[in-house]
């Protein structure tokens, strides 16, 4: 299979003299044809870091620390999503989505211990988490699907 990358506009790719973009790739997971990943990580960054602020203004400077990692991995998943827009080609775009993937698990371990710590209420946990989950699941169906063309590149 060849595979050259065109890191210019929209992450295109040639695969078999075929062009794909994240959008392409996400209606062919039965997406929006906006880019829903993309959008939905950036709004959820933008919630983390407003969060983020609140809790800051009411933990202890020990507590900071979870709140500083939450803040990491939580701004990470949209990051490393914009990042795969323009990678070097279809393994390297895979591998990007899947380090999003590890980011948005993190987030959920840092949001469930927060939430068990009594750090934050149970509507505060359910409303963060249930964004990090829907993007979780955004990110498996779109790396499933990429994966099940990879490797039958005939269904490309």
């Amino acid at each position: 299979m060849r595979t050259t990358a065109k890191s210019i506009d929209n992450s295109q790719f040639t695969i078999d003299n075929s062009q794909f973009t994240i959008d392409n790739w996400q209606l062919e997971c039965g997406m929006k044809s906006e880019n829903v990943v993309k959008e939905k990580s950036l709004r959820f960054a933008i919630r983390m870091v407003k969060f983020v602020r609140y809790l800051n203004q009411k933990t202890h400077w020990s507590e900071q620390i979870i709140c500083h990692q939450i803040l990491k991995s939580g701004t990470s998943i949209g990051a490393n999503i914009r990042e795969a827009e323009h990678a070097e080609s279809t393994t390297d775009f895979i591998h990007k989505l899947k380090i999003a993937l590890k980011e948005a698990n993190e987030t959920e371990y840092w949001l469930r211990i927060l939430y068990e710590s009594n750090y934050i209420t149970s509507q505060e946990f359910e409303s963060m988490n249930s964004d990090c989950a829907e993007l979780n699941k955004l990110l498996i169906a779109i790396i499933t699907n990429l994966n099940k063309k990879t490797t039958n590149p005939h269904s490309l």
